[in-house]
């Protein structure tokens, strides 16, 4: 069954992931739904993706099922306050969509050595480095 309101699927595991997460709260609130693909149930809930493509970038599932992802996924999260409705046409943009996406892939590739790794325990504040 669909969701009512848009799901962004990201990386809980991931501190950058989290980070993003609740910058993009700050701004949409309770417009869309967040979950980590890492929780259980997340994926069973959402037939239409598989790890993979969560551990790729984030997905945005939206009521009607489709779904967008990575750079695209972040755009229309944020375009669902009226505010930021217009980042959406970013998107639309010959040559930017490109480019966003590229940039996008980049971040999503070195996510764990930007923000590090979220452990399950709380006890990352225990290792070196840190």
């Amino acid at each position: 069954m669909p969701p009512d309101v848009p799901v962004l699927v990201y990386d809980g595991r991931c501190r950058f992931c989290v980070r993003s997460v609740g910058w993009l709260r700050a701004r949409v609130g309770d417009r869309i739904r967040y979950e980590s693909f890492r929780d259980p149930g997340v994926l069973e809930r959402h037939p239409e993706l598989t790890a993979e493509q969560c551990e790729r970038g984030a997905q945005l599932v939206e009521p009607g099922g489709r779904v967008w992802s990575d750079a695209g996924a972040v755009l229309r999260a944020l375009a669902t306050r009226p505010a930021f409705a217009p980042v959406a046409w970013l998107y639309a943009v010959p040559g930017l969509r490109g480019l966003l996406e590229r940039g996008y892939r980049v971040v999503a590739r070195n996510r764990m050595r930007i923000g590090g790794e979220v452990c399950a325990d709380d006890a990352c504040g225990l290792h070196p480095g840190r």
